[in-house]
């Protein structure tokens, strides 16, 4: 559905355009209130779900699946095995998207909460790849006063966007 908003503005300004850059996680390795969707799927199916991330991720669907070695390794009493598809799949979304951190903190992660390490990658993909739209707005003259008027219902963008559309001022045609 699409709304009609109105900005009154008398100043022309430029077109300006910035983008903000996080690098840190967007939620917390213990984050799972912030998307339960994710959080659900993982406790009830965590394979499936692991798989799904990488393929989402762009990895091949079964990566996860070798992990079954670790599992099987802790379960002959080997402590604290770090999953290396698990590890490497946190490195490569951190590499990515530009978020700061260390191999020795993946590593812990990836080893003691590995379904919660998971978790906070699917958040972290699904919040970055979402499309980016940039309403285009049309200046419309009314009167003595120059509006911005625009038929789309807002930005959406994956990381805060500040835009400014270009201004201009319509002048009536002389006959």
């Amino acid at each position: 559905m699409a709304t009609n908003v109105f900005i009154g503005n008398n100043q022309p300004q430029s077109p300006t355009l910035i983008a903000v850059h996080s690098d840190q996680w967007s939620t917390g390795i213990c984050g799972c209130f912030d998307d339960l969707n994710v959080c659900c799927f993982a406790y009830w199916c965590f394979p499936c779900f692991a798989c799904n991330t990488a393929s989402e991720f762009g990895e091949c669907f079964c990566l996860p699946l070798l992990d079954m070695l670790w599992t099987t390794l802790q379960m002959m009493s080997v402590p604290l095995c770090t999953p290396p598809v698990s590890m490497s799949m946190r490195v490569a979304v951190r590499h990515r998207y530009g978020i700061q951190g260390d191999m020795t903190a993946d590593c812990v992660y990836s080893t003691v909460c590995n379904i919660c390490s998971w978790c906070q990658i699917a958040r972290e993909i699904k919040r970055r790849s979402r499309p980016r739209t940039v309403i285009a707005a049309q200046p419309v003259y009314m009167g003595a006063q120059q509006y911005m008027m625009t038929t789309q219902p807002g930005v959406v963008t994956s990381q805060p966007i500040i835009s400014a559309a270009p201004q201009g001022v319509l002048t009536p045609r002389v006959m």
